[in-house]
């Protein structure tokens, strides 16, 4: 029997400029998403939605990291759930949210894999790096800095979750679908040490190349795989309910190829899957596309 999921949703909507993440948990419930899950034979159980504060009723702090003592609470409170989750032998699929989130899912599924031991390989799909630190941002905004703060030190409120940094390894890190990098983010991600694989690489090689590469890579050594799916990876045309839509992302078949991939390695731990904001939809298709993928990763088989 495969292991129960249980969804987690963290509708935070502090880590970016356009508002409406907060919607996205549910949006996927709406898209049918516990329903169709069980419909593969698992057994889910929906943890509901953790608390998440609004920015009008909070202080901006620091603007070079806006908001990031409230977004470090959130993330605290979900590193907990999620370790609840792992322990209890089931599988999180969290939905956001914006990518901030991601510092407490991640770091969760990171400990969890160092109980025995181990570190967690961490594949990271997504249009952006996600490594601006608060010295190098243009915005201040928090969803851009979650994979600096998992690699370490920075920002600190995010590294420090779960007690231990650096969260992840570079080497044990793929960012994977990569197009759209601010001009001083391209310099942290080039000396971060992970495994980047941009759309051109894909383009180049093929997603099924880029995917075993990537999973390969950060397979080797690790206690399990935690996926953190940024729907604005995917091309607009297919995914057009996002905050930060880049053209030229991932297309329908290669989004579903790699997470079947993902499937067939059969070392899933947990699924983020975040900034999805119903605002800037068009009939729920993020969230529905959103719930494909998941049943994907999660084993659905075509034949």
């Amino acid at each position: 029997m495969p292991r129960p999921v249980h969804v987690i949703g963290v509708p935070l909507d502090m880590g970016g400029s356009r508002r409406g993440v907060d919607m996205g948990p549910s949006a996927f419930r709406i898209a049918g998403l516990s329903e169709k899950i069980t419909a593969l034979r698992y057994t889910v159980a929906d943890k509901g939605d953790l608390p998440s504060p609004i920015p009008e009723t909070r202080k901006l702090g620091d603007p070079n990291k806006k908001f990031i003592r409230d977004i470090a609470k959130v993330c605290d409170k979900l590193y907990q759930t999620v370790r609840e989750s792992l322990e209890e032998g089931a599988l999180p699929l969290v939905l956001g949210g914006d990518h901030s989130l991601a510092a407490g899912s991640v770091a969760a599924s990171a400990a969890h894999a160092r109980g025995s031991q181990q570190s967690i390989g961490l594949l990271w799909i997504d249009a952006h790096g996600d490594m601006n630190t608060p010295a190098s941002t243009p915005s201040g905004n928090v969803h851009g800095m979650p994979l600096a703060a998992l690699l370490g030190p920075e920002p600190a409120e995010l590294s420090s979750i779960g007690g231990f940094s650096p969260t992840v390894l570079p080497e044990h890190t793929a960012l994977v679908g990569v197009r759209n990098l601010d001009e001083r983010e391209k310099v942290l991600v080039r000396n971060s040490g992970v495994h980047v694989f941009t759309m051109k690489d894909i383009d180049r090689l093929g997603v099924a190349a880029v995917a075993t590469k990537a999973l390969e890579a950060i397979g080797k050594g690790t206690g399990g795989l935690h996926v953190s799916f940024d729907l604005d990876a995917c091309d607009p045309a297919i995914a057009p309910g996002v905050g930060t839509p880049v053209r030229g992302g991932l297309n329908y078949r290669e989004a579903h190829l790699l997470m079947e991939l993902i499937a067939e390695t059969g070392r899933l731990t947990a699924l983020d899957l975040v900034e999805v904001n119903p605002t800037l939809d068009l009939r729920n298709t993020t969230a529905e596309l959103g719930v494909e993928l998941a049943l994907s990763a999660l084993g659905m088989k075509i034949l």
